[in-house]
């Protein structure tokens, strides 16, 4: 009984003991594998520093021996809009050229951005009621660049200007004056941006608009850019009439526009830490197309006023009065009259050799692991229609903060 006893005691042992080794076995190919995961890891980092610092002259351009970074944002921005038109009266021989300017509230948010090298994810919260809608993205390599912006608004406030010429003279003092359109005019943009720089060994944009490096000896470059823009501006609920009406009947206008650019940037550095970029660079338009849309009315501004009002009734079906003509003089429209409108077809046109201008600015300032920045970019985009301008003048300011770990 007793040997039984012992023999069960020992297969016990046995099995406790095989298990143990199979649980130390199971740490151990577990220790394995996660050492093999963060081994890889750090193989691909160290992958990704090596290729950063073989990418630039070390003279020129310091890479940070910490990847990581967390920016804190302000940014402001800003839009104007000038859209131009002129009216002619053949029968006086009067013309006035007027102006309607709008410009939305600056639209001002504060984000964080957070990221490895010049890799990384933002986000933002608007700060500013009525700005409208406004999203960017952005990234910048050592030989290139690459921006995204989207903004959209509306807004019924807008300043008039007039001015009138006779026989070719000024005629009075013009007018300006504050106005609140029937309904709002809806105007939104997208441009896409980027280019490549030619002496990316030396010159980096990144040292001063992202911080992602750090430029250690002042150098420049010429640079390449290409862009892509597009718009519309969009005032064709029929409350706006009366603007339609001296606008020739256009209520709405689609651009969409390729540009090419070749230009120059420049990054000073006075001394260690302190780096200001100054970047210019002018773009011709390759494709520019433009597509109009239009009113036509039983009313006409242009019409030479007669004293007899003997248009009669007006036929929705043909267009026209019942006196046959096909538009009455506005200047006869009273209360009680019936307007009419009806879509036209919209005409298309391309044109070229359009000229913009892309400005930016950067400020930045390294010590130990922190980074403080003040970035600034402008843009100019204009385009014309017979007797119809539109400029859009689209700028942004952004203060950062961040720090390396």
């Amino acid at each position: 009984m007793i040997g039984i006893i012992i023999v069960c005691c020992l297969l016990f042992s046995l099995n406790v003991a095989a298990q143990d080794q199979d649980s130390i076995a199971s740490v151990s190919l577990q220790d394995s594998t996660k050492t093999t995961f963060m081994d890889r890891i750090h193989q691909l980092q160290q992958f990704l520093d090596d290729k950063a610092k073989k990418k630039v002259d070390p003279r020129y351009i310091e890479v940070p021996e910490k990847p990581w970074r967390v920016i804190l944002r302000y940014k402001a921005n800003m839009v104007n809009v000038d859209y131009d038109n002129s009216i002619d009266f053949p029968a006086t021989n009067e013309y006035s050229e007027w102006n309607l300017h709008f410009e939305p509230p600056v639209a001002t948010s504060i984000g964080f951005w957070a990221g490895y090298r010049g890799t990384g994810l933002s986000f933002s919260l608007p700060l500013t009621k009525n700005a409208g809608r406004y999203f960017s993205i952005s990234s910048t390599g050592a030989k290139y660049g690459f921006n995204f912006r989207l903004r959209r608004f509306n807004t019924s406030s807008a300043t008039l200007s007039a001015t009138d010429y006779k026989d070719g003279i000024r005629n009075g003092d013009g007018y300006h004056d504050e106005q609140e359109l029937a309904a709002p005019v809806w105007i939104s943009s997208v441009y896409v941006n980027g280019y490549y720089v030619f002496n990316g060994r030396r010159y980096s944009q990144a040292a001063a608009y992202n911080q992602s490096v750090i430029q250690r000896r002042s150098a420049g470059s010429f640079l390449l850019g290409a862009t892509w823009y597009q718009s519309s501006f969009d005032y064709s609920d029929i409350s706006n009439f009366l603007f339609m009406m001296v606008g020739h009947g256009v209520h709405r206008i689609k651009v969409h526009q390729a540009n090419i650019g070749f230009g120059y940037g420049y990054n000073f550095v006075p001394f260690r830490g302190l780096v200001i970029n100054a970047m210019a660079m002018p773009t011709v338009s390759v494709y520019n197309r433009v597509k109009v849309y239009k009113y036509d009315f039983n009313f006409d501004v242009t019409s030479p006023v007669t004293e007899v009002d003997d248009y009669g009734e007006f036929d929705s079906e043909t267009k026209t009065w019942a006196n046959g003509k096909t538009h009455k003089p506005f200047y006869m429209y009273k209360e009680g009259d019936l307007l009419g409108c009806w879509e036209v077809d919209p005409e298309t046109t391309y044109t070229w050799l359009r000229l913009n201008l892309d400005l930016r600015l950067g400020i930045a300032y390294n010590w130990s692991r922190y980074f403080i920045g003040l970035q600034a970019q402008y843009n100019n985009f204009s385009y014309k229609k017979d007797d119809c301008q539109i400029r859009i003048f689209d700028a942004y300011a952004r203060l950062s903060m961040g720090v390396r770990f």
